[in-house]
């Protein structure tokens, strides 16, 4: 219970991009469908998949650009915490294209407050009616050591098409 209570105090991944738009089947509540992070840890140092259902015409690409797509996620985890003194600064935002013409936006961020600091580095996108992110997360005081793996991991973050 603590546990739980803990994690709903302090999220570690970013919140959906829905636009506050109903998804076009019932949804449920979004959790990784991976989580990697070192054996034993608090869990502050980690990398995570989430997969969210939204409608089948849900564009990233309404949000504007990758900086704007970046304040629409900021704005949406200062929002969802819990506690007024949280701050969310966009470091870099970008975007790339994949050759079947998926976009995928990149963000580096930072998570402040009384009691953390943490480094983020997210990649999201949409299909079919699925939202992906893919989030990097590291405490401040181990970002410089794990940055080159998790902007590597980042930039080659990508769907895969069945054949």
């Amino acid at each position: 219970m603590k546990a739980k209570k803990a994690e709903l105090q302090r999220s570690l991944d970013p919140p959906p991009l829905t636009n506050g738009r109903s998804p076009s089947r019932p949804q449920n509540i979004s959790e990784p469908v991976a989580a990697f992070g070192p054996p034993g840890s608090n869990g502050e140092l980690n990398v995570s998949v989430i997969v969210s259902p939204v409608p089948q015409d849900f564009s990233i690409e309404g949000f504007g650009g990758p900086k704007d797509v970046g304040e629409v996620v900021l704005r949406r985890i200062a929002r969802t915490r819990r506690s007024p003194d949280i701050n969310a600064t966009l470091i870099d935002a970008a975007l790339r294209e994949d050759a079947d013409n998926v976009k995928y936006y990149k963000l580096e961020f930072r998570v402040e407050s009384p009691s953390f600091r943490r480094h983020n580095v997210a990649v999201c996108c949409a299909r079919d009616g699925k939202l992906y992110t893919m989030n990097a997360q590291a405490p401040e005081s181990v970002w410089k050591a794990v940055q080159r793996e998790f902007v590597a991991m980042a930039d080659s973050f990508s769907l895969v098409v069945d054949a």
